[in-house]
């Protein structure tokens, strides 16, 4: 080994699967080739509420393999998620809920003998609609990530009742779903006693562990093939019904069978961000120092499971309050069980957090950013980034008055937001092996979800090892490999790359006595420091128009403390990606419940609307590249889901100050610009 070789870690490297992909050589979850492959198509619940009596199936439909429904699919064990447990009840908790599934022998025979299945059912009333002042409200022990509901420092009422400037106020979020540009899909294939599944999912091992159990197999006998991923943004970080139906449809064929959802299906089964009602009631002195806190968030969940929406939560964390008191609420609806999305509880939270400030930095007649500086003396890093994403943007030339820019019928604005995102590590082990010729084999059963994770551990390891890149070859993607932690929480690539990290030193101490290395970081990281966050300054520029009421997002920055950037390419990308996904969040997206049909009513990318292009004028991002040593070997933080967090109030801020009207339930829609009195 040498260590003449130029770093990797740092350099922009080009994704390694990148002419894979563009050349269309990559294989996703549905593309993996199998003989006397059947198809499976989901007849998904009419009703929302109510009992399957019976399924009625032509007998006319020649190429149908099978019909499977509660009635006559194999019994599966008991799951911790019991939106797995498919086919296995009468009840219909949702609609949309997987009903029956049909296998045929392609895939327009199971879409068409789906379409002809008759369902008797007994319908019962439902109740989809979430308000602040529904009886069956309650307050849960905890919210996800498993944390309390509920937190209490000083005495918030009186700190209140004393404080010289105050401001009460709601903001509400509505449901969004998770749009991956690959469908959740499986093909799953029992060879004997053993289930292979080609799955498209954020966590390999987790998924092998989860079906083998609903299957009562142990995870060893469940091979998950995970190699290419089209996007999850949360919604593929746990096994979802798509998998368990393929694994019970080739059970009873005795064929491969694949589970595509179609993008409708989508909108039910996989979940979604959970609707919040947010009060955020603020103290501050007249000189901007904030005395209290309170953060009360009303979300929902489903009958099935109870998945609180933790929005409340990052207010304990971001700013020094002597007196905060946070919690949430929920109430359980009929409707599909919420899960995780990108920067699940922070990405809400924020919005009413740091909308609030804002609120609060005009009655103070303070300017937002000298707020939160003021308020954040134990947070050297998130000041840096305030004043250098205000230099850069050119914050200083702001007049802080609403409504004075006007360029022919836009109305000009700007606005900004702070950013956090907690930096965490999970339990991982890596395996690097060495192959000779000076080349070497990294395996660990991570997930990309085209965030790089391929690229950047190839970057750790020719490092650590003293070789140029191209020497490192990384198999992930399959849960047969060294088991690694799920691709979320902004954690992946601190986990692996610790993993990686170690078993390269582990190759290197043994100076040639052994030409393989295995390295678990249980212990490592059960040991790292608790309460660590990457932070963010987000700052915006929109146009108003004062004919339509059309918003445009002309200008968008954010700068970041993310630790040591392992990739500056791969960064800025997922920088940049979570910046735009919070202009949808502000300005396009909301999943519209029809309250009688207890439905999504939008529940396809014509009118479930994202940002397009066109949508994106000038965007860019920088960042301190200050390590972190003391917090993984590499010294980084994630960064995949900071970019998000602020994002949106930073263009509803800049949207008060074009027009002197704030929107304070998203989307920021321009028929509530036209109908609102500034």
């Amino acid at each position: 080994m040498t260590s003449m070789v130029t770093r990797a870690v740092g350099a922009p490297v080009a994704r390694l699967e990148g002419p894979a992909k563009v050349s269309g050589a990559a294989r996703y979850a549905a593309e993996y080739p199998q003989d006397h492959l059947a198809y499976g198509w989901i007849v998904p619940s009419p009703v929302a509420r109510g009992r399957l009596d019976a399924v009625l199936i032509d007998p006319a439909e020649e190429d149908v393999l099978a019909v499977l429904w509660y009635g006559n699919a194999p019994e599966l064990a008991k799951s911790d998620d019991p939106e797995l447990a498919v086919l296995q009840s009468d009840e219909i908790r949702y609609r949309g809920q997987p009903l029956a599934l049909v296998i045929a022998t392609s895939l327009e025979a199971a879409r068409r003998a789906a379409q002809a299945v008759q369902l008797e059912i007994a319908e019962e009333d439902h109740d989809v609609e979430l308000r602040a002042d529904h009886p069956d409200r309650y307050t849960p022990e905890t919210v996800v990530p498993d944390v309390p509901a509920e937190s209490s420092t000083g005495d918030v009422e009186a700190a209140l009742t004393s404080a010289p400037v105050t401001i009460d106020v709601t903001y509400e979020t509505p449901p969004l779903h998770n749009s991956p540009m690959e469908p959740h899909a499986t093909i799953a294939r029992w060879d004997d006693q053993d289930l292979i599944l080609y799955d498209s999912n954020q966590h390999p091992s987790g998924i092998a562990d989860t079906v083998g159990a609903i299957f009562g197999l142990p995870a060893g006998r469940v091979h998950v093939v995970t190699e290419h991923v089209g996007g999850g943004f949360g919604s593929k970080g746990t096994a979802r019904p798509n998998a368990v139906l393929a694994a019970l449809g080739a059970r009873v064929t005795g064929r491969p069978v694949e589970v595509v959802l179609p993008r409708q299906a989508m909108f039910s089964i996989v979940g979604h961000r959970a609707p919040t009602l947010q009060r955020i009631r603020v103290g501050a002195t007249e000189d901007g120092i904030l005395t209290a806190i309170d953060h009360q968030t009303c979300t929902q969940s489903s009958r099935l499971l109870e998945f609180v929406e933790s929005a409340s939560v990052v207010t304990r964390d971001v700013y020094p309050v002597p007196n905060l008191r946070t919690g949430h609420s929920v109430v359980r609806l009929d409707v599909p069980t919420p899960r995780w999305m990108r920067a699940p509880g922070e990405a809400p939270g924020m919005v009413g957090l740091e909308c609030a400030l804002d609120e609060l930095a005009v009655e103070l007649g303070l300017d937002p950013v000298e707020l939160r500086i003021r308020n954040s003396p134990a947070n050297p890093r998130y000041v840096e980034c305030l004043r250098s994403g205000a230099a850069r943007f050119g914050w200083s030339e702001r007049d802080p008055r609403p409504g004075q820019r006007l360029e022919g019928e836009w109305r000009l604005g700007t606005g900004m937001a702070g950013a956090t995102y907690p930096a965490s590590a999970m339990p991982s082990t890596a395996r690097v092996r060495a192959l000779g010729a000076g080349e070497y084999e990294v395996a660990i059963a991570a997930a990309d979800l085209g965030t790089g994770a391929r690229t950047i551990l190839a970057q750790i390891a020719a490092d650590e090892l003293g070789v140029p890149i191209d020497k490192v070859h990384i198999r992930i993607g399959d849960s047969t490999l060294p088991q690694a932690s799920v691709a979320g929480g902004s954690s992946g690539s601190a986990s692996w790359g610790w993993a990686v990290t170690g078993a390269c030193r582990e190759l290197r101490a043994a100076d040639g006595s052994s030409d393989e290395a295995t390295f678990d970081t249980t212990e490592l990281v059960q040991q790292q420091k608790e309460n660590r966050h990457a932070s963010g300054a987000h700052f915006a520029e929109v146009r108003v128009s004062t004919v339509t009421g059309e918003i445009r997002v002309s200008r968008l920055f954010g700068m970041y403390d993310g630790g040591r950037i392992l990739n500056p390419r791969t960064a800025r990308s997922q920088f940049l990606g979570g910046m735009i996904m919070g202009m949808g969040m502000a300005l396009h997206e909301e999943s519209v419940l029809d309250p009688a049909q207890g439905t999504w009513v939008n529940h396809d990318l014509a009118e479930y609307h994202i940002p397009t292009h066109a949508d994106v004028e000038w965007i860019d991002a920088a960042w301190l590249d200050q390590p972190e040593d003391d917090l993984n070997p590499m010294g980084s933080k994630g960064i995949g889901e900071i970019g998000i967090v602020g994002s949106p109030a930073a263009i509803l801020n800049a949207v008060w100050h074009a027009t002197g009207i704030r929107i304070r339930t998203l989307p920021a829609r321009l028929d509530k610009i036209l109908t609102a009195t500034p």
